[in-house]
């Protein structure tokens, strides 16, 4: 249902107002009173409903895209919609910050080995088949890929993705996002991993997921250490000299 932007918008009092605007619109996406895909009104229609200027409103919708919580589409039916592409944001500072700071292949590979048995471990003692169903699917594309002799590692990067998702951490799902950025970004700068390096990397997923719904934990992280490693490996001779 459309909110009554008369009753949600109030007039702000603040000397820096377009902070004030993009908080209290923040606040309004948070409550789900905007939620996404619903058009916000015209910048000269919130301008009114705040009692601001249109530059102050200009100013909030600009931080609210770069924020990620909003979108500004062209056309009759654009204009400012609420989206939520702050993942996509959050990645995006993440591997600047990863750049910036030179990490090493091998520190890549232990924070990820941190992260990924936290989601593992939360996997083990809390996910359910439906839960797992987004791991398995995963998995069956990867093998789809490579019935067609083509490299999985979209698939294979997804693995991690959803097994974040049925650990139902949002925290960790959001660190796994920013990791996994990482390494989706230095893969397309990089020719494709051969498909036989696919085929096990995928034979270990399926391995860690079976030993994951028999609830055999020691096998699972056995696995995913290894699987990390694996990784560890194909990147090894291609990582940046400037990051070593």
């Amino acid at each position: 249902m459309k909110p009554d932007f008369n009753t949600v918008f109030e007039p702000v009092k603040n000397k820096r107002m377009f902070e004030e605007v993009s908080d209290k619109i923040k606040r309004l996406i948070f409550d789900g009173t905007l939620k996404p895909g619903q058009h916000l009104p015209p910048e000269n229609e919130i301008a009114r409903l705040f009692n601001v200027g249109r530059q102050s409103v200009r100013e909030a919708l600009r931080i609210l895209e770069l924020s990620g919580f909003i979108t500004t589409r062209a056309g009759v039916n654009g204009g400012p919609i609420i989206e939520n592409t702050i993942m996509s944001r959050m990645a995006d500072l993440y591997l600047d910050a990863f750049r910036f700071h030179r990490i090493s292949l091998d520190d890549f590979t232990a924070a990820r080995k941190g992260i990924e048995m936290s989601v593992l471990n939360i996997v083990l003692a809390t996910a359910s088949s439906a839960d797992l169903e987004g791991v398995r699917a995963s998995i069956n594309r990867a093998n789809a890929r490579l019935s067609d002799n083509q490299s999985a590692f979209e698939e294979n990067v997804d693995f991690h993705r959803q097994m974040a998702k049925a650990s139902k951490n949002h925290l960790l799902v959001i660190t796994v996002e920013s990791v996994l950025a990482v390494l989706s970004d230095f893969r397309t700068r990089f020719p494709a991993i051969p498909v036989e390096r696919s085929r096990v990397v995928v034979k270990l997923h399926e391995d860690i997921l079976d030993a994951v719904i028999n609830q055999r934990a020691d096998e699972a992280r056995r696995l995913l250490e290894h699987d990390l490693m694996q990784v560890n490996i194909n990147l090894a001779g291609e990582w940046p000299e400037e990051t070593v």
